[in-house]
């Protein structure tokens, strides 16, 4: 069975894609079988590994509402043994035709059950919304992973997050657990983001990742040129960050304390 991790964080711009992008990229570098699925409308992972959502012709929509094996749909990347589900806008349409159907919670779980087998780590870019889309990735995966901004309204989004999670628990999938929390767009230079880092560590203690990933004109820049932070600029601070957190990802274990002990 796979890891199979879902990157969450109901609030935008805060490095969820670029994280996913990033992990999954390291993670195929270091020999592990990946595949990572654009679940997010606007298509950023997809594009973040050189791909235009306009020339897609099969994503994550046809697998998630129309049911077409990920097989049919999957693509390769430049990274050796990395393989993308794309997402085009299609899903942005997804969380209302899904309202009508059954099992409309369980779709993608029953979609990566087929694929299993071909990957040792699947990771999930979800949206930033906490709807159809991302309950599918709550109910199709073994762990949340979440990448947190260094800023004022951090912990009150994540307590959010966390009760979502919880719900989805209780009634889709009981071994769901929050396995890691990466802080993100990390500034040194400010009063701020040292408080949230300090708080947030506080609170979750070692859920919360050592390697703290800094803010970086080379991360923002990279997907622009279609390459994850690893190709683009190895060398760059980012990409250390990232090779540090995926380190980490890969030795980690379970933490079994429950969630609403964690809760801020």
């Amino acid at each position: 069975m796979p890891r199979i991790l879902a990157v969450a964080n109901q609030k935008g711009g805060v490095g969820k894609t670029t994280t996913a992008v990033s992990v999954a990229t390291n993670i195929a570098l270091s020999g592990q079988r990946t595949l990572l699925i654009d679940l997010d409308p606007q298509g950023n992972a997809t594009t973040a590994l050189g791909l235009s959502p306009k020339s897609v012709e099969s994503s994550s929509y046809n697998v998630v509402v129309q049911q077409l094996p990920i097989s049919a749909a999957r693509v390769t990347t430049s990274v050796e043994r990395l393989d993308l589900l794309p997402a085009t806008m299609d899903l942005a349409g997804a969380e209302i035709e899904l309202v009508p159907m059954f099992s409309r919670e369980l779709r993608l779980r029953s979609a990566i059950s087929l694929v299993e087998k071909d990957y040792d780590y699947i990771l999930i870019d979800c949206p930033p919304s906490l709807g159809l889309l991302t309950i599918n990735s709550f109910a199709a995966a073994s762990e949340v992973f979440v990448p947190l901004q260094c800023e004022y309204f951090a912990l009150e989004g994540l307590s959010q997050l966390l009760s979502n999670v919880q719900l989805v628990q209780d009634a889709l999938n009981p071994g769901l657990k929050v396995s890691a929390i990466v802080l993100v767009m990390f500034d040194a230079r400010t009063r701020l983001a040292q408080e949230v880092a300090e708080e947030v560590r506080s609170h979750f203690g070692d859920l919360v990742l050592t390697t703290v990933v800094p803010r970086s004109v080379r991360l923002s820049e990279a997907p622009s040129y279609g390459q994850p932070i690893e190709i683009y600029d190895p060398a760059s601070q980012g990409a250390a960050a990232y090779r540090g957190v995926t380190k980490e990802i890969l030795a980690q274990k379970f933490n079994d304390l429950a969630l609403s002990e964690r809760s801020p």
